[in-house]
């Protein structure tokens, strides 16, 4: 008796080592975990994935937009040289001509210089000509008018992309944030579930040793049996979908971080104070979205206004003056100067025309879009801020919620040992609180996401500045 009360004892003691043993271990386990908090995750992805620098590298195109969509402003030099060989005449001569050009796109003039030698049939002596010309357009492109409303036009389409590439990098780190929120969202969802499933054999092992002592039905062991495989097969279900959320967080942070990584409860956009009418004010006066709606009204009246201009006849003024020689010497002291008027009117220029009434028709079409849009707007801001203000009396709703459900759980179980309930009533108040903890979890991530939409939305996820400031670190 003596010898089986102290390998009792014995066991005991190996146990309670045992035990401290693998809480230690498990201890030790949570430490090594690496806590990613979403700052540090926003600023690992923006560095390491190559979405970010796709985006920002078309930017780099706009500074060479107005060189490839204006009349060119190089001087141009030509030269053209021959070697004439006349079979009846007994000669050969060179022939050959160089000229300078320079166009001044935003006044429309047009200076050449041009020297040539030339040889002729009826004459042995080559003869040579200097000439200086200036073409001045005064209609149609009048004094560079059109080339000027084009450089307007482009100034425009590129302060337009650059709206466009802030818009298209909030709308990048909007979607890496909703994953981060999905990530924590599995990952709470997978400790319920672990937590549930643990809770339930537990109960398990409590429901065989009243059944031992005939104080439960062999009955009422299936009916746990059945949760337990019920609440394993949806840890199952969750830790797959936790293990499919961090493949996609750690792919984004282009597996920076060894070992194993657990979000933190993101806290930076749930404390964002929402007023539809304060927010939407702002937004209809200093947003990127009305900005570009005011340039692109810009950019298709100033398109009207070139269009205009083609239908003017092309009325040039002419200035000159020529010199002429002989031989590759120009020793001729008299000279020409001249000046004139070159014009070109086509008749029935039906094609310019109908682009002049189809770029009338665009000007009234920006005009109505731009006012459905912001009635469109005003509609969808108003729904989302209803959305949050939803989402955030659901989470409140939900706390209270599990509040009760676990008061209910502990007079259920109390009232279960005593045998004044059934075990299906103890069963429907533990699924109860499983499913409201669920539900917390997921009002608590929608109403997050809400948040971060609610900003993206009224331009205020990100700014130039913050946008310039990262594209400088990306450099470094």
């Amino acid at each position: 008796m003596c010898n089986l009360k102290k390998y009792i004892i014995f066991l005991l003691f190996a146990v309670v080592f045992l035990s401290s043993d693998s809480f230690f271990a498990a201890e030790v386990k949570r430490d090594e975990d690496r806590i990613i908090s979403l700052n540090e995750f926003i600023a690992l992805a923006t560095l390491n994935d190559k979405v970010f620098e796709e985006i920002l590298i078309e930017e780099l195109t706009l500074q060479y937009r107005k060189d490839l969509a204006l009349p060119s402003r190089d001087i141009v030099l030509s030269v053209k040289a021959d070697y004439d060989f006349f079979l009846t005449q007994d000669r050969e001569d060179p022939e050959g001509s160089v000229a300078l050009n320079k166009l001044f796109p935003y006044t429309g003039t047009d200076v050449g210089i041009e020297y040539s030698s030339s040889t002729s049939f009826n004459s042995r002596v080559n003869s040579s000509e200097f000439s200086v010309a200036i073409s001045q357009p005064i209609a149609g492109n009048a004094f560079g008018r059109v080339t000027r409303l084009q450089d307007k036009i482009i100034g425009v389409e590129i302060d337009v992309i650059k709206h466009q590439v802030i818009e298209a990098y909030e709308d990048y780190l909007s979607g890496i944030i909703m994953a981060y929120y999905d990530w924590y969202a599995a990952y709470e969802n997978a400790r319920i579930g672990q937590s549930a499933y643990d809770e339930n054999l537990k109960l398990l092992q409590n429901i065989e040793g009243r059944r031992k002592s005939s104080i439960a039905l062999p009955i009422d062991v299936n009916k746990i049996k059945l949760q337990v495989l019920a609440k394993k097969e949806k840890l199952i279900e969750l830790t797959q979908e936790y293990e499919s959320m961090l493949n996609f967080i750690q792919t984004a942070m282009r597996f920076t971080i060894p070992g194993v990584i657990v979000p933190k409860e993101p806290d930076v956009y749930g404390k964002t104070q929402i007023s539809f009418e304060r927010d939407f004010g702002n937004f209809w006066r200093d947003s990127r979205t009305y900005q570009v709606l005011e340039l692109l009204k810009t950019k298709t009246s100033l398109e009207l206004d070139k269009e205009a201009d083609d239908l003017l006849p092309s009325i040039n003024l002419r200035f000159g003056y020529t010199m002429d020689g002989d031989d590759l010497e120009i020793d001729n002291d008299e000279g020409m100067v001249y000046a004139g008027i070159s014009l070109e009117w086509p008749f029935s220029d039906s094609v310019d025309r109908a682009e002049h009434e189809t770029a009338k028709i665009a000007l009234k079409k920006t005009s109505l879009s731009t006012a459905n849009a912001h009635y469109k707007l005003f509609q969808d801001i108003k729904n989302l801020s209803l959305q949050i203000d939803k989402e955030k009396q659901l989470v409140q709703t939900g706390k209270e919620k599990i509040d009760l459900a676990q008061a209910i759980l502990k007079d259920e179980e109390e009232n279960y040992s005593y045998g004044k309930v059934t075990l299906n009533d103890y069963i429907v108040s533990v699924n109860v609180l499983d499913s409201n903890r669920f539900n917390l979890i997921a009002h608590s991530i929608e109403y997050n996401k809400l948040i971060v939409e609610w900003l993206r939305i009224t331009d205020r996820l990100i700014g130039k500045k913050e946008l310039d400031s990262k594209a400088i670190q990306r450099k470094q």
